[in-house]
């Protein structure tokens, strides 16, 4: 029941919500990209994709300097398709299925310098 109970709690903020309902519609999304599509900070973005992961919710994969974040498929299939049903209507989600398409189109290196300035991904 602990877990079950963690889960909801995380899923209970409307951003990490908005998280996993991106996450619908795409295999992964790099940290980068959800700062954008939150438009929140980094620490911000990061404080709740670490709440996502501890409840098993999200599961994250380091790859160079990005994390990646998709949703984790040891959970039950049940809870998945009751959010996606549930979800599936709601116009600020499909905002950000619209907004998302732009961002994805983005290479993560112009998102962090976008986000971040160009001392962290400087043009080569």
């Amino acid at each position: 029941m602990n877990k079950t109970l963690e889960q909801l709690k995380a899923l209970s903020d409307r951003n990490r919500l908005r998280v996993v309902a991106a996450l619908f519609h795409m295999d992964e999304l790099c940290a980068c990209q959800i700062v954008e599509l939150l438009e929140v900070t980094g620490a911000t973005a990061s404080r709740h994709m670490g709440l996502l992961v501890r409840a098993g919710i999200v599961e994250s994969r380091k790859e160079g300097r990005w994390v990646y974040y998709r949703l984790d498929a040891s959970l039950d299939a049940r809870l998945f398709q009751w959010l996606e049903a549930e979800l599936k209507n709601v116009a600020e989600l499909e905002a950000d299925r619209i907004l998302l398409k732009e961002i994805v189109s983005c290479a993560p290196e112009d998102l962090c310098r976008k986000q971040r300035g160009e001392e962290c991904c400087p043009n080569k």
